[in-house]
């Protein structure tokens, strides 16, 4: 009797390790440079109003996360596979725009986490995107790849909690005006809400912890409550680090201070807390970039590797080669700004269509069996595609012309 008890705790403990290591995989690969920088600028521009936007984001957020999870759950299956079966091929184009929007954004993450290392240890941006990447590709190295790739997004993302909710004591923000302004606000504002969102859980990051839990074998109807228990703490962690940026911000634009353009988060760090803010910024974007960098890596793999034996069996090695391109087009031609331009806007047309995709799914028996999908959640699934489709056409239409002005 006993030993049957201490496998069953050993079990739920096994259990709830996966579940936290998948939200920590998804919110780390959420927030990245563009995450800091992105609530940052918004701060600036809405002051405490930006709270308002904070709190509709995360309710679309949770709305879209647990549906793709709880789906994906119910098939067994990942993304690309379940899009496949809903109307062949799909599930290649979903794949085409991941990895694409996956290796742009790589470049990026790399080029942050250079600039973290650059600001701790006086290191060129370059050796420190190097030294980043030879990280990140050890971590796959290792038998337990997966194991060590939970526990370190873990680690990394208390980290950046605790260094923020430090700067934000010494930034001092008006907590009340921000409470207020969040279900009150002067302005409300729809691009920053689509933007957040799309930051949060667009283009490969909703996908993170779902199939990560699909290789753990967290899956079947049986595993839907803690799926979505998962699922709602990955954007709680999320949002959490969103919540402190802000207030950190806020601290400093209410005081009248003018942020550095080039780079506003740094801003907020040293103008809140010195030289000592400025080292603990270096900390937080090189954390967040490094996670970045192997959560981006993992999921964009993870969307080929189902597509042909040797994929499978090689994944480990094809993720290497993800990262080790990734630091030779920054070493080499540094930031393609016009890659990443495209790359973003596709990456806020992958969600509806991913979306979109899991909730048809939803209603195929040969894809779910006999699970019921809840009507309130494809509902609120709909609300989110239909936002989600129409800001993401705006912004590829919109942006579209700058890939063609030298």
């Amino acid at each position: 009797m006993k030993g049957q008890l201490k496998q069953a705790n050993t079990k739920q403990a096994f259990n709830w390790s996966l579940l936290l290591g998948a939200a920590f995989l998804m919110a780390t690969s959420a927030i990245g440079p563009g995450f800091l920088t992105q609530t940052t600028v918004f701060t600036q521009q809405l002051a405490a109003s930006f709270g308002f936007v904070i709190l509709i984001s995360i309710i679309l957020d949770i709305g879209a996360q647990t549906n793709i999870w709880r789906i994906l759950t119910v098939s067994e299956k990942r993304a690309q596979d379940v899009a496949n079966l809903v109307l062949p091929g799909l599930g290649y184009v979903i794949a085409a725009l991941i990895v694409l929007g996956g290796i742009a954004f790589n470049v990026g993450n790399l080029g942050g986490a250079g600039l973290g290392a650059n600001v701790i240890f006086g290191v060129s941006p370059v050796t420190g995107a190097v030294i980043s990447a030879l990280i990140a590709v050890g971590i796959f190295l290792v038998k337990e790849a997966g194991v060590l790739m939970d526990k370190f997004t873990q680690v990394m993302g208390f980290v950046m909690i605790a260094l923020t909710l430090y700067v934000v004591f010494k930034a001092d923000p008006p907590v009340g005006e921000a409470v207020i302004k969040t279900v009150r606000p002067d302005e409300i504002d729809i691009l920053a809400i689509v933007t957040l969102v799309g930051g949060t859980v667009g283009g490969y990051i909703t996908f993170a912890g779902g199939h990560r839990l699909l290789d753990a074998g967290v899956k079947g109807i049986e595993s839907i409550p803690q799926v979505t228990k998962s699922s709602v703490s990955a954007i709680g962690i999320a949002s959490v680090m969103r919540i402190f940026m802000f207030l950190a911000a806020l601290g400093v634009v209410s005081q009248g201070l003018t942020l550095d353009e080039a780079n506003p988060p740094a801003s907020v760090f040293e103008l809140a807390a010195g030289n000592i803010g400025y080292k603990l910024f270096g900390v937080v974007m090189w954390a967040a970039a490094i996670t970045s960098v192997i959560g981006g890596a993992y999921t964009s793999v993870s969307f080929i590797r189902t597509f042909h034996p040797w994929l499978e069996r090689n994944y480990k090695a094809i993720i290497v080669f993800f990262i080790v391109l990734s630091t030779a087009i920054f070493a080499t031609i540094g930031k393609p700004i016009k890659m990443l331009i495209l790359a973003g806007a596709l990456n806020g047309l992958i969600l509806p269509i991913a979306l979109g995709v899991m909730l048809l799914a939803a209603y195929k028996p040969s894809i779910v069996g006999a699970y019921r999908h809840p009507l309130w959640m494809t509902l609120f699934g709909i609300v989110v595609v239909l936002l989600m489709a129409f800001m993401g056409g705006y912004t590829l239409i919109k942006q579209l012309p700058q890939l063609f002005i030298s």
